[in-house]
C-alpha cells in the first residue's frame, strides 16, 4: 500500500507508541482460544513496523506484555512467551534487511531465560541498524518504572552522586526510556480509552488516538489514519493558539 498523498511528510511523528489491544476478543469472536489472536497479531506487528519505517518514523514502541499480564492463566502466559521467542528469532533477518534496530524496556529479569536469550541475540544482531528503532515494552509498567527511578535517585542523592533538587530532566534520565525521545502519538486499538499503566511520564504531551479496530485487524491504512488525525491537531504545549500562530 502506497503512502497517502495527503500525509504531510514534514509532520511525521518522530516516535509512535502503540497499545496493541484486542487479541483475545478477536479470537473469541471466532470461537478460538486467546493464543489464536496473539498468533494472528504478528501480521499486524509486521505491517505496522514496515509502515512506520517507510513513512519516516524514527521510534516505534509496542506495548507487548505488561507486568499485570503475569496474572493471566499460566497456560496463556507460557504460550505467549514461546510465541515471543519464535517471533523474535524469525524477525531478525527482516529487521536487518529494513535497517531496524531492536530495543527492549521493562523488567527484563522477570522474563524466562529462553526469552531473555533470544532478545539479547536479536538486540546484538540489530544494534548497528539506523533507519528506525523498534522498542518492545516487555514485563513493563509505568508504575514499576517510576518506582525504579525514584529508588535509584534516592540512593544516588544520599551518596552525593546526584544533587538536589532533582529536575524533570534528571528524572527522565533514570527511566528505562532515557535514550528515547518521548512519543508524540500514542495509538490504542480495540475501543478502550485508557493508557493502562503505559509510559505515563513520557505520554504527558502525546496526542492520544483510539480506534475500535482490534489489533489483529490493524493494517497500514489504520496507521495512516492515525497519523493523519495527529497532523490535523494543533499541538500547543500549554501555549495559546495565538502564541502558536505567532511562532510559526
Amino acid at each position: 500500500m502506497s503512502i497517502p498523498e495527503n500525509i504531510n511528510q514534514n509532520k511525521i511523528p518522530k516516535h509512535i507508541a502503540i497499545i496493541m489491544d484486542g487479541n483475545g476478543r478477536w479470537a473469541k469472536q471466532r470461537e478460538k482460544p486467546r493464543i489464536f489472536g496473539h498468533k494472528n497479531a504478528i501480521k499486524s506487528v509486521r505491517e505496522t513496523v514496515e509502515g512506520c519505517a517507510e513513512i519516516g518514523v524514527k521510534y516505534l514502541t509496542l506495548y507487548a506484555f505488561s507486568t499485570e499480564n503475569w496474572k493471566r492463566p499460566k497456560l496463556e502466559v507460557r504460550a505467549l512467551m514461546e510465541l515471543l521467542v519464535h517471533s523474535i528469532h524469525g524477525e531478525v533477518k527482516t529487521l536487518n534487511k529494513n535497517d531496524i534496530r531492536l530495543q527492549v524496556i521493562g523488567n527484563i529479569e522477570s522474563l524466562p531465560q529462553s526469552t531473555k536469550k533470544e532478545l539479547d541475540i536479536a538486540i546484538e544482531k540489530t544494534s548497528k541498524n539506523k533507519r528506525m528503532t523498534l522498542v518492545l515494552a516487555l514485563s513493563y509498567s509505568s508504575k514499576w518504572e517510576i518506582l525504579q527511578a525514584v529508588n535509584k535517585i534516592a540512593q544516588e542523592t544520599k551518596k552525593g552522586i546526584l544533587k538536589e533538587p532533582v529536575s524533570a530532566e534528571d528524572f527522565s534520565n533514570y527511566l528505562t526510556t532515557a535514550s528515547i525521545p518521548d512519543p508524540e502519538l500514542m495509538i490504542r486499538t480495540s475501543g478502550e480509552h485508557r493508557i493502562s499503566n503505559f509510559l505515563m511520564w513520557q505520554l504527558a504531551y502525546a496526542e492520544l488516538y483510539f480506534t475500535d479496530t482490534l489489533w489483529p485487524d490493524f493494517r497500514k491504512s489504520d496507521l495512516y489514519n492515525a497519523i493523519l488525525d495527529y497532523q490535523n491537531r494543533e499541538r500547543r504545549f500549554g501555549l495559546t493558539a495565538e502564541q502558536i500562530t505567532a511562532k510559526s
